[in-house]
């Protein structure tokens, strides 16, 4: 139903205003009494050898949401009920903020990929925890993705993200640290070793003096070098934060069937879908060779099938995530997965 009626009509129209279509049919067709149980059962896959204790926490299954999709944490309940384990809102920043000058999505259906150059808009981390304390479902397992406002120069941003950690502590599971967007001006410079580092260790300090900890991990970008990557690790390892988002969106263009007038056209962005899915699963694999056991991995990038799913699984990533391929695919992907990771449970549980 959803790629033979629901995806043209949608891509209809121009991509922020299809976003803002979904959410508001979501809102009204999954606020219908009884539809939110109904789109469960359709939806999710329910056994017990889908659960994974990652980093502390029992999710029910492996298919998580992305950052990205909600930042503002509008849809939470409704997103719930299509069969994800887990569901990542932001990016979001201490102060609300407009995001980059529309227009700053675009499909590139020839590649079943997305540009973005959104530029971390969000309502402010004070929103985000308001509509999180608020939500009805409280088990579905909910990740808070924290970044810098624009206007914060980088030897400040620390200070940004000890914000949105405090605010969103107590309506969240876990936290994940984006400093790997390419539409927030030098914020990847913070990927850098030794910015990286102060980072990931005040933040950890933070956590400490908390009473009950939360699961920290770090968002890389897939355009890193080996020797970046190399420094990831040995970051991860020191500062002892849960592990690592694989991957980001990625600056490059190559081996994209869109003609490059038309990408020359869109411009700058953060390209993700189909064309980042064998680069993302080649820094998953990397790090879980150079990684510990217990530093769990979290595979993101690319996956438009449950091949793409099993491919990053058995790369070594413990859980996965879906954005693009969501956009494309529609929600019976995530059951597919969830099935396809039963049929080969013995490989990949």
């Amino acid at each position: 139903m959803y790629k033979a009626l629901i995806k043209p009509f949608l891509f209809l129209f121009n991509p922020e205003k299809a976003h803002h279509i979904t959410f508001a049919l979501l809102r009204f067709f999954l606020n219908i009494p009884f539809a939110k149980s109904i789109a469960t059962s359709i939806f999710s896959v329910k056994s017990n050898k889908l659960s994974k204790n990652v980093a502390g926490i029992n999710f029910p299954n492996p298919v998580g949401l992305a950052a990205g999709l909600d930042k503002n944490a509008l849809v939470v309940d409704e997103l719930a009920c299509l069969g994800f384990g887990s569901i990542e809102i932001g990016t979001v920043t201490p102060k609300a903020q407009p995001g980059n000058d529309k227009p700053r999505l675009f499909r590139l259906p020839k590649d079943n990929a997305l540009i973005n150059r959104m530029g971390f808009n969000n309502d402010g981390a004070n929103a985000a925890t308001i509509r999180l304390a608020k939500r009805k479902n409280k088990n579905i397992i909910i990740g808070g993705n924290i970044g810098k406002n624009k206007i914060t120069p980088n030897e400040n941003a620390t200070q940004d993200y000890i914000l949105c950690f405090h605010d969103l502590f107590d309506v969240v599971d876990y936290f994940v640290v984006n400093v790997s967007s390419p539409n927030t001006p030098n914020l990847r410079e913070l990927q850098e070793k030794e910015p990286l580092t102060n980072l990931l260790s005040t933040l950890q300090k933070e956590n400490t003096n908390k009473k009950i900890q939360k699961p920290i991990f770090l968002k890389i970008a897939p355009d890193l070098t080996d020797t970046q990557l190399q420094d990831i690790v040995e970051i991860v390892t020191e500062t002892k934060i849960a592990g690592v988002i694989a991957t980001n969106t990625t600056i490059s263009r190559e081996n994209l069937i869109t003609s490059k007038e038309e990408i020359s056209t869109i411009g700058a962005g953060g390209l993700s879908g189909k064309p980042l899915t064998t680069r993302s699963t080649e820094v998953i694999k990397f790090l879980r060779n150079k990684l510990d056991k217990h530093i769990a991995i979290i595979g993101v990038g690319g996956i438009h099938s449950p091949q793409d799913a099993i491919d990053k699984l058995n790369a070594g990533a413990d859980l996965i995530q879906l954005y693009t391929g969501f956009i494309y695919e529609g929600p019976a992907l995530i059951k597919a997965i969830n099935k396809r990771i039963l049929a080969e449970s013995k490989l990949v549980i």
